[in-house]
């Protein structure tokens, strides 16, 4: 099976060379399950020809608000229009999530509550997962055809299923502890506030459920048949 992955941002270059940027992250955490991938950094304005050229897609995460006036966004949008219409399976993590959300008639907004950094605990239908997160921005009004399908008390809307067209999560099931960390100490200064910081070193080490996320995203994506585009 094709995914193509939509890159909408990229790691801070300082982090590249030992950790990796957005693509590597999850060719590693789905490595092994059968999916070969192509790559498309549409933050740079590099788009598939059609939203038929994968069978399914994962849109990556960013350092760019949803809501922002970026060049690549409305036609991000409107590409995920088209694939949610013509049933292509997406999956969304962190930006993603929220720009799948917003392109299908969700709002966005920088959450007044503040930032979720490192280990987080969620529930996702009675299950008990725990994923490092990298957000301030979040889902505040979920569209019509989502339902949620992980939360807490920091992010309602933390996970989103829209049937078999799409699944979203707004945490990082791709970030590790080491790329955490190397987040605090090239983009948090200034940025993210100092409690925040320390609660985030203190949970460091943590086991987290990223390999639980992968499961899931490789059921969806293989469960999920796409239509030719305009099918019901």
């Amino acid at each position: 099976m094709r995914i193509g992955i939509l890159q909408c941002g990229q790691s801070p270059a300082q982090l590249k060379d030992e950790l990796g940027d957005y693509p590597d992250m999850f060719l590693r955490l789905l490595d092994g399950r059968g999916f070969e991938f192509d790559i498309y950094h549409v933050e740079e304005m590099q788009f598939p020809q059609d939203i038929h050229d994968a069978d399914g897609w994962l849109l990556t995460g960013s350092r760019h608000g949803a809501y922002e006036g970026h060049a690549f966004i409305p036609p991000l949008e409107e590409f995920i229009r088209r694939a949610y219409a013509a049933s292509v399976p997406m999956v969304g993590i962190c930006f993603g999530h929220q720009i799948i959300a917003q392109a299908l008639g969700g709002k966005v907004v920088k959450h007044p509550g503040g930032w979720a950094v490192g280990a987080q605990d969620y529930d996702f239908g009675g299950q008990p997962v725990r994923l490092n997160a990298w957000h301030q921005d979040q889902v505040v009004t979920i569209p019509r055809e989502a339902e949620v399908a992980g939360r807490n008390e920091f992010c309602e809307h933390a996970a989103l299923v829209y049937g078999d067209r799409a699944f979203t999560v707004q945490a990082h099931p791709e970030f590790d502890d080491a790329f955490i960390q190397g987040l605090m100490e090239t983009r948090a200064r200034g940025v993210v506030p100092q409690d925040v910081l320390d609660r985030a070193a203190a949970r460091m080490g943590e086991a987290k459920g990223s390999a639980g996320i992968a499961d899931r995203i490789e059921t969806f994506f293989k469960q999920a048949r796409p239509k030719a585009e305009g099918a019901a």
